[in-house]
């Protein structure tokens, strides 16, 4: 897909902050410092439309991309992160629960995982929670440049045997440092519009 407009419309907490639109809108979900930054700004060729940050847990709203005004990417906070107070935690937990649950323009959750590394614990309750609520999704495991060739298929079968992927969830290796994955992501995602 040729991107030729991207913009963050709105960071919403609430349902009644979210865009009015019937647009279709993909969540983006992963842990902190996974890359779901660089994810978007490659996806949408851009170079710091969503702010990647070294400090990870940066993101706290719910922030809606619009894309070609056709769809939306919404980028939600990442997981797992402990320096931020149990209270908080809950309250981003809530946040997005709430969103994932009961938005009827959600058409799949790209979940984002490391290739590098076993998906977390929290991967893990973020995919059982996508299952049980029966939410199509996409699994991104990114970070591919950093892995030899040779040894991708051996880090995907690690990431499949630990979240226990359903054959029908695709799977697809990302480098936003390459653009690897990144035409595939495109057509795996409009298939659900």
């Amino acid at each position: 897909m040729k991107v030729n407009s991207a913009d963050i419309v709105i960071s919403a907490v609430k349902p009644d902050q979210y865009p009015g639109d019937a647009l279709p809108e993909f969540a983006l979900a992963g842990r902190s410092n996974v890359g779901k930054s660089s994810f978007i700004n490659k996806m949408l060729n851009r170079k710091a439309l969503a702010r990647t940050s070294s400090k990870p847990g940066k993101t706290q709203t719910l922030n809606f991309f619009l894309i070609n005004e056709m769809l939306h990417f919404v980028d939600v906070p990442g997981y797992g992160y402990a320096k931020v107070s149990k209270k908080e935690r809950e309250a981003w937990g809530k946040m997005i629960e709430t969103y994932l649950t009961s938005r009827e323009q959600l058409k799949a959750v790209v979940q984002i995982v490391d290739l590098r590394h076993p998906p977390s614990q929290d991967d893990i309750m973020m995919y059982n929670f996508l299952k049980h609520y029966e939410i199509p999704c996409v699994i991104i495991a990114t970070k591919a440049d950093k892995v030899p060739k040779s040894k991708w298929q051996k880090h995907i079968k690690i990431t499949k045997e630990t979240l226990d992927l359903d054959p029908n969830d695709p799977l697809i290796l990302f480098s936003s440092e390459t653009g690897q994955g990144k035409d595939e992501a495109w057509s795996v995602l409009l298939s659900y519009i």
